[in-house]
Parts: structure tokens; C-alpha cells; sequence
């Protein structure tokens, strides 16, 4: 355990950061396997809307730190090819 008063409140910052963290990347998550759904079901609105929610939760796990810019945008790309690619 922590003795002292910083150390005690670096803990205590890092427990809030990493459940925030937590948060955005399972919404990351969740918003790309909602994609993933859309395209199994064929249903080009939906695909369209699902892609745009999960480019946008890519954008946001980036701007928090989250994820690396270039990995976002290696996941971009393959979400949006797999958009075009069923369309």
C-alpha cells in the first residue's frame, strides 16, 4: 500500500483513468461488432449508419489517448472496405 499522500492519489488517478479507458474501448467494441451485424444482415442503410457510429468511436478512442492515430486508421480502412465491398 501507499504511504505517501502523492503516491496515494497516483493510484487513485490511475484507477479513474483506467476505468474510463475500459469504457471507451467497449464501446469501441460493441460499435464495430454492431457493424459486423449490420453487414451479415445485408441491409445498406444500416451498414451505412453502423459504419458511421464505429468511424466515429474510432475517432473518439483516438482523440482520448486511447488508440494510436495510425491504428485507427488501418481500422478505418478495413471497415469502410468491407462497407464498399458489400455494397
Amino acid at each position: 500500500m501507499a504511504h505517501t499522500r502523492s503516491a496515494k492519489k497516483r493510484i487513485e488517478i490511475t484507477r479513474k483513468r483506467t476505468e474510463r479507458n475500459r469504457r471507451i474501448k467497449s464501446s469501441l467494441k460493441t460499435a464495430i461488432k454492431r457493424f459486423h451485424e449490420a453487414l451479415a444482415e445485408g441491409n445498406q442503410e444500416e451498414i451505412r449508419a453502423r459504419l458511421r457510429k464505429a468511424l466515429v468511436s474510432i475517432d473518439k478512442a483516438v482523440t482520448k489517448g486511447i488508440l494510436h492515430k495510425n491504428t485507427a486508421a488501418r481500422r478505418k480502412s478495413r471497415l469502410t472496405k468491407k462497407a464498399n465491398a458489400a455494397s
